[in-house]
């Protein structure tokens, strides 16, 4: 299955919401998506919600850490929403820190603290 995630444009920030588990070509994509739309919109806030995403694999854990930091070098905050147990098992257990990336329970709130951060 290689389906594009879509990344909407909201002010300055861009939200995806990733609706199903990903395979190694379609998380490829989507770095490359994001990276590229962070480039060509000046994006300086992404929100990624997880929500429906109950466990991800190594790769995939790996190309999201990576996907955070490019994220960050190229200017842009990044929130993660929605991180299952399974997720947050997987992340930790395989070395990924998220840090300087803020969390949130739902979407709604990841906003919230993004935009209370980019204000200050």
């Amino acid at each position: 299955m290689n389906m594009r995630i879509p990344i909407l444009k909201l002010n300055d920030t861009l939200i995806v919401s990733i609706q199903w588990e990903l395979d190694d070509q379609t998380a490829i994509q989507f770095q490359e998506d994001l990276l590229k739309k962070i480039h060509d919109t000046n994006a300086s806030g992404v929100v990624i919600d997880l929500t429906p995403i109950d466990f991800i694999d190594s790769f995939i854990a790996k190309v999201l850490g990576d996907v955070i930091q490019m994220s960050g070098l190229m200017g842009a905050k990044v929130v993660i929403t929605g991180i299952q147990p399974g997720v947050a098992i997987t992340l930790i257990e395989l070395g990924i820190r998220l840090q300087n990336v803020m969390t949130a329970l739902d979407l709604e709130n990841g906003l919230e603290k993004l935009h209370k951060e980019l204000e200050e």
